[in-house]
């Protein structure tokens, strides 16, 4: 017991460490738009995206790589899953995500997802071309997590993930990582109350490079041309910590869960959630979230308004079990996330636990 309390310690301990804590105190709404890689604020997966990620204390399977890690230790052997979504539909941005996650011993598991969001083609132009008409190019956004989860005990989970960041043009990009770490903690008669608390996306800066930054020049009086590059500003991540809490009520073989969840954004409003569950013998589940901000219920054209979001989440799965004994099944999931001036934000997914 005392070592797994050492264990327990030592990621509350990193949490502190990594947890910069002037720039994630509050929201600061003044400072948005100045973190990079904004797309790891996306959550790429159906199930827990129907309720707004209100889940941090709730989240189990490969879906936790997104809202907090330590909830992969949950899988029972193996979980893939295949998700496609329509982002602010109307704007032909889709995302792509794949993950797997395997059991490795009787309480580590190893965790690997893979998101890529498409664009689609964009029109080169220059000053001397302000029309175009020279080609399109088209720009790449990926990362790639790698995740370890352990139970230390029936009560108490942890887990840390690395996501390696890419984003590219034709001409320019960037690279980096990012540090996630989560705990979740489990207690009750029937284990039905749920904590959880999740710190992600903490790293290094990051800047772009590459050919586009740099220009062909010449000195007045020479015919020699020299390349000159231009210096980047280093971005930082969007990084945030959430906290959680979670009650299942549990009646005749089905479950309603209502879940609470606090949302520190280091670039952004800080997002209070409130969202609930329903499982229907583990057959069919509804859910519904909404995340408040500062600002939501203002006009687009407001200064206060800093999000396309309306904050309402809603999902569907239908599952159909394999074993139930060994907890195999196959299920399509839904989501819905209202926004406004697009037809939403769409996602399904295909999952399944072996």
């Amino acid at each position: 017991m005392k070592q797994i309390y050492k264990y327990i310690s030592a990621i509350v301990l990193a949490i502190i460490i990594f947890n910069p804590f002037e720039e994630i105190q509050a929201g600061n709404k003044d400072r948005s738009g100045q973190a990079g890689a904004s797309e790891l604020l996306i959550n790429p997966w159906a199930r827990s995206s129907g309720w707004g990620g209100v889940n941090t204390a709730s989240v189990r399977g490969l879906e936790a790589m997104f809202g907090n890690v330590a909830g992969v230790a949950h899988t029972g052997s193996t979980e893939l899953i295949f998700a496609q979504t329509q982002w602010l539909k109307g704007t032909d941005i889709t995302i792509s995500a794949f993950g797997l996650t395997q059991r490795i011993s009787e309480s580590g598991v190893l965790g690997l997802s893979v998101m890529s969001m498409s664009i689609g083609d964009i029109m080169i132009t220059r000053t001397d071309l302000p029309e175009g008409g020279i080609g399109t190019f088209s720009p790449s956004y990926l990362n790639v997590g790698i995740s370890y989860s352990q139970a230390f005990s029936s009560s108490i989970y942890g887990g840390v993930l690395i996501r390696i960041i890419n984003e590219s043009i034709s001409d320019a990009s960037a690279g980096g990582i990012a540090i996630d770490a989560g705990i979740q903690y489990i207690t009750g008669d029937q284990e039905n109350i749920k904590f959880g608390i999740a710190l992600r996306n903490v790293g290094p800066t990051i800047s772009f490079s590459g050919d586009g930054f740099a220009t062909r020049v010449s000195i007045p009086g020479q015919e020699t041309l020299f390349t000159l590059t231009e210096r980047q500003n280093k971005f930082e991540l969007p990084t945030t910590m959430s906290i959680g809490a979670a009650y299942d009520f549990l009646f005749g073989g089905s479950r309603f869960t209502l879940a609470g969840n606090f949302q520190s954004n280091a670039f952004s409003n800080d997002l209070f959630m409130l969202g609930g569950e329903f499982s229907f013998r583990d057959y069919v589940m509804l859910r519904a979230g909404y995340a408040y901000e500062d600002g939501i219920f203002e006009d687009i054209e407001s200064s206060n308004k800093i999000t396309v979001s309306k904050g309402f989440s809603g999902g569907l799965t239908v599952q159909v079990p394999f074993n139930k004994e060994k907890g195999s099944n196959f299920s399509v999931d839904y989501s819905y996330r209202s926004t406004e001036h697009f037809d939403g934000t769409h996602t399904i997914g295909v999952r399944i636990a072996l």
